[in-house]
């Protein structure tokens, strides 16, 4: 697996649990919140797709991909990383 790719799907991820965890905004203007979840979410099917065209991609992050378990899936990222 291509370790650049890793990376931006990680920083991905993690861009996605921020807009998740920012309430002030999601309470101050929730129609941007929610486009910025959006465009989150779509970075990280984009992402998903590029690794999908891999072919040692590890089945679990596959899977963790697959189910939407991004917390998961950002803790296998980061072992790999190390």
């Amino acid at each position: 697996m291509n370790p650049s790719t890793l990376q931006q799907l990680s920083s991905s991820l993690r861009e996605r649990l921020s807009i998740i965890a920012d309430h002030e905004l999601r309470d101050r203007d929730p129609a941007t919140h929610l486009k910025k979840l959006q465009e989150a979410s779509e970075a990280i099917e984009q992402w998903e797709k590029v690794l999908l065209l891999e072919k040692n991609v590890d089945p679990k992050l596959r899977h963790y991909l697959a189910q939407r378990s991004y917390d998961k899936a950002l803790e296998w990222l980061a072992s790999m990383l190390i």
